[in-house]
């Protein structure tokens, strides 16, 4: 079922999509910047349905939700109040949260913020919104601002300038984006990602490539006390062959969340390629408490 909700600013619409039992215990997935909400694979919305009312809305200035913010600037926070707005939109008092990469500050973000909206929290793909050190396995420190940066290949194909080509020029720089994004332990499936692109352009009604999330205020999203004090059950999502946020930012996130704990997916980068979704699905099932967990 989809619907339009108002977001956090009054006059910005925000599509959404609910799948599974509207009975079932609400599940809310949040994407990362400029992604649209069918950015989360099928097959892996379609497993957490089996147990979920799933929902899944495209962030402001992306997808069929408003685009204003060339008129009307916005900051990082404020998709964070969106994240609560979606809830308060379809009538949903609590709920499950997953949020990947920019969605995982988010994610955070809300459970500093709003922290009885949430029965329990996933996050993957991101870093840490706090300045507690990180502590190493031999018990010597890191400071946060002093972890991995983003891998160089990752940020020179950021540094590109986005040209318009075309649609099908414009799919293939996606590709060869996710190709980057997807990290080198698994191998690249080409034709899900293209497959997945066309369904973005398809839903969005065009290929335009978004910026506004890049230029968009990011000041005032540390929270390193609320989530040192979070008590709702988080599961943090450790991918080996991560580049945008390596190891050990995992590690560090589940240090600087209180109640969190770490389960690594096998050769998961920052993308959600089909070798990822089952076993995705099964440590945000297990950590729902929709399925038993391991004996």
């Amino acid at each position: 079922m989809q619907q339009f909700v108002e977001a956090s600013t009054p006059g910005i619409r925000l599509w959404t999509e609910q799948r599974g039992s509207a009975d079932a215990p609400p599940l809310l997935l949040v994407m990362g910047a400029q992604a649209t909400g069918v950015g989360w694979p099928e097959p892996l919305v379609d497993a957490l349905a089996a147990h979920h009312r799933v929902i899944r809305y495209d962030h402001r200035d992306t997808g069929r939700s408003s685009w204003p913010f060339e008129e009307r600037p916005y900051r990082i926070a404020d998709l964070a109040e969106d994240v609560v707005a979606v809830l308060d939109g379809l009538g949903i008092e609590r709920a499950h949260i997953v949020g990947l990469s920019l969605g995982g500050m988010l994610a955070q973000l809300a459970l500093a913020d709003h922290p009885d909206r949430w029965i329990s929290a996933t996050l993957m793909g991101t870093s840490a919104l706090s300045t507690t050190p990180y502590t190493r396995p031999d018990g010597t420190t890191v400071p946060a601002d002093e972890l991995p940066g983003i891998a160089p290949e990752v940020l020179e194909m950021w540094a590109r300038p986005v040209e318009d080509h075309g649609p099908q020029a414009e799919v293939e720089r996606r590709i060869a984006h996710w190709r980057v994004l997807a990290g080198d332990q698994l191998p690249f499936d080409a034709d899900f990602f293209r497959a997945l692109e066309h369904r973005v352009i398809e839903h969005t009604g065009h290929y335009r490539v978004g910026t506004a999330h890049g230029r968009a205020d990011h000041s005032g999203l540390l929270r390193s006390d609320a989530l040192a004090e979070n008590e709702v059950p988080t599961l943090v999502i450790a991918a080996p062959a991560e580049p945008v946020f390596p190891p050990p930012h995992p590690q560090h996130l589940a240090q600087s969340v209180g109640n969190a704990r770490l389960v690594e997916i096998p050769g998961m980068g920052h993308a959600l390629p089909p070798a990822v979704h089952a076993p995705l699905a099964t440590a945000i099932l297990r950590h729902t408490g929709a399925v038993p967990p391991t004996p």
